[in-house]
């Protein structure tokens, strides 16, 4: 259940969400393209007692996905060479030692 009770600075709106037995504070805004998503996007349905009062179905949860997981797994910056390029680094750019004669 969520109880809207104010508007932020950016065209959202401040609510107190009751999860479970727990009370929580926080924002909702609408979807934008482009724009990141932060947290769970929900779909709020009136309810009878009061205007500002929403029941909320979580229609996806995006603090869990799989890249998320995946990329606090690995440690250290992401690998863009594999063994194979490195191993043949020397056919394809040579040594590195330029000879005197090639330049003419």
């Amino acid at each position: 259940m969520v109880l809207v009770y104010g508007r932020t600075d950016d065209d959202g709106y401040s609510v107190l969400r009751r999860r479970g037995e727990a009370i929580e504070v926080g924002a909702i805004r609408a979807l934008e393209e482009g724009k990141p998503i932060h947290g769970e996007i929900v779909k709020l349905n009136r309810r009878a007692e009061h205007p500002l009062l929403f029941d909320v179905d979580v229609l996806a949860d995006t603090t869990t996905t799989t890249a998320t997981a995946t990329a606090a797994a690995r440690s250290g910056p992401p690998q863009v060479a594999s063994n194979a390029y490195r191993e043949h680094w020397d056919a394809i750019f040579g040594d590195g030692d330029i000879k005197k004669d090639s330049l003419n």
